[in-house]
């Protein structure tokens, strides 16, 4: 839950009790202008005190839950799988990432990761090349699949640079 998210279940249980924003503000020992804010979604910071104050104040509390496992797309193994579709042997994640941090493509490889870079969507393109960036230096996995669009003669542009 976010701050915004927040600020819409405070100004839920605050009407729920009939509380006006500047009621709520004095009993919980802020500014009517916090609680507008926080409300509105327009405030940027709340330190956990004057939260604490205004959830009492409302009978509600704040708890801290493991989130399922929500991890962002997992452009390295989409882009590994989409690469493999047409071949009998598959481009595993570990090839591509190697591949694509150092430049230099497997020759047993170099179909795959030319289908890749040929057929992909872009955006498939750009999410794996931001999530193998994480482990390079800036602008060094672009550079390489530059390279390798280059080797393997894409006819397509591979990246914005």
């Amino acid at each position: 839950m976010n701050l915004e998210e927040l600020g819409q279940a405070i100004r839920r249980a605050r009407l729920a009790r009939g509380l006006t924003q500047s009621q709520l503000a004095h009993t919980a020992g802020l500014t009517r202008v916090t609680i507008n804010q926080l409300e509105n979604g327009l405030i940027r910071e709340l330190g956990v005190r004057k939260l604490s104050a205004l959830l009492s104040q409302l009978d509600m509390t704040l708890s801290i839950d493991t989130l399922p496992d929500r991890r962002p797309s997992d452009y390295l193994r989409l882009a590994s799988t989409t690469a493999s579709v047409s071949f009998k042997t598959p481009l595993t994640e570990e090839e591509l990432q190697r591949a694509l941090l150092t430049g230099k493509v497997p020759a047993a490889r170099r179909a795959h990761i030319r289908t890749l870079l040929e057929e992909a969507p872009s955006t498939l393109l750009e999410g794996l090349i931001a999530q193998v960036s994480r482990f390079a230096k800036p602008g060094k996995v672009e550079r390489n699949v530059a390279r390798i669009a280059a080797a393997l003669d894409v006819s397509r542009p591979v990246t914005n640079g």
